[in-house]
């Protein structure tokens, strides 16, 4: 990345304008990387059929979204999490290398899957010489769980930690050099994931979402206590329908375009729905849809409470000077200790952050772990 297509920031005040971007009212939110993470609508699909939690059945064929390196070396594995969950994912080695290599682990976007924009992370790092590792969440893609289509600050954040003792037990891993890299709503999870987490001795996050904030107070903290609060009353209403059917409600397939979206939700669908670019038909946000109730524990557990506790290990977030997600970043910057990195990418959107290979900082990236893990 030259200069001219990036400035580092050591502090900033979110814009004003940026502040303006979304009214949220208690009827919904329309949270990163789907719209509606929720809607208050009755109406509902069928849940999709769990993947197996004890024994996954994996593809063999290449079915990413974008095309395979001929310097690595792919293979599909899985492994459990600390709640017996059975979690998919694909390991990147770089070839013709040998020794104890530095790791990255890789997840997001929120409502993707391993075959989209993490993938694409974890190839290009595995070819500047990390073993990675992408995988789907819990809940989710190939991944075991169920209900199918949720998430939790809690479970999600754990995956992270259970991917970290899956690749730190291979044998050409350093496990004293992992790092972790989350992208969209798992950079937040990531973030989470580094504070609890003393193994993990670097993190990035790439266009970042707070997913606990904007659940529960909307875009720019905009939501009062009294929508807030209507949300909720609503959520627990969809409990009880829940319950009395016995499986949870999902919503309205995400991101089908009807006329006057805010851009931001145009980009999401522009990449989510385009074959040319991240459509997945395992990828929630691409033909799919969250539970209705899939907000409730991010609401009330806030992620970022302990994100000071990251330091003395070294932080880098990466946003896109036009992504109306931006704030999300220069807050939590704020909020960490050093040290600590804010990089902004001149002219870029939320989504260009997904898989854009000339405006993702991949050489940043590379050489921020290979400084801190060593490599």
């Amino acid at each position: 990345m030259n200069n001219d297509q990036s400035q580092m920031k050591q502090a900033g005040q979110p814009d004003t304008g940026r502040r303006n971007l979304l009214k949220m009212t208690g009827v919904g939110i329309a949270a990163a990387c789907v719209a509606p993470l929720f809607t208050t609508s009755a109406a509902a699909a069928a849940p999709v059929s769990a993947a197996s939690q004890t024994e996954l059945k994996l593809g063999t064929e290449w079915d990413k979204t974008f095309a395979k390196s001929d310097k690595v070396e792919h293979k599909k594995v899985s492994f459990k999490n600390r709640y017996g969950i059975t979690l998919a994912a694909d390991l990147y080695m770089p070839k013709n290398t040998s020794g104890k290599l530095a790791a990255i682990v890789v997840g997001g976007p929120f409502g993707a899957i391993k075959e989209q924009s993490s993938g694409l992370y974890a190839q290009t790092m595995a070819e500047r010489g990390f073993i990675t590792l992408a995988f789907d969440p819990s809940f989710t893609g190939e991944s075991g769980g169920e209900p199918r289509h949720v998430a939790s600050p809690d479970i999600n954040t754990e995956d992270f930690s259970a991917a970290v003792d899956f690749i730190g037990l291979l044998p050409n891993v350093d496990r004293d050099r992992i790092g972790i890299l989350g992208i969209c709503g798992w950079g937040g999870m990531a973030l989470n994931a580094a504070a609890v987490d003393k193994r993990v001795k670097a993190v990035v996050a790439s266009t970042m979402y707070d997913m606990s904030r904007v659940m529960s107070k909307g875009y720019n903290d905009s939501v009062t206590l009294e929508q807030r609060t209507a949300t909720l009353e609503q959520l627990a209403q969809q409990r009880w329908i829940d319950a009395e059917k016995g499986s949870p409600a999902v919503g309205p397939v995400s991101l089908e375009l009807k006329g006057g979206e805010p851009q931001f939700v145009v980009d999401y669908a522009g990449y989510y729905k385009s074959k040319q670019r991240g459509f997945h038909p395992r990828a929630i946000n691409s033909n799919a849809a969250w539970t209705l109730t899939n907000a409730l524990s991010f609401m009330n557990m806030p992620l970022l409470s302990y994100i000071k506790e990251i330091s003395p290990r070294p932080l880098l977030l990466v946003h896109g000077e036009k992504a109306h997600s931006r704030y999300f970043s220069e807050t939590a910057y704020a909020a960490a200790a050093e040290p600590k990195e804010l990089m902004i990418i001149k002219g870029a959107n939320h989504v260009d952050l997904y898989d854009q290979i000339d405006v993702i900082p991949f050489d940043k990236m590379t050489s921020f772990f290979r400084q801190h893990l060593n490599a």
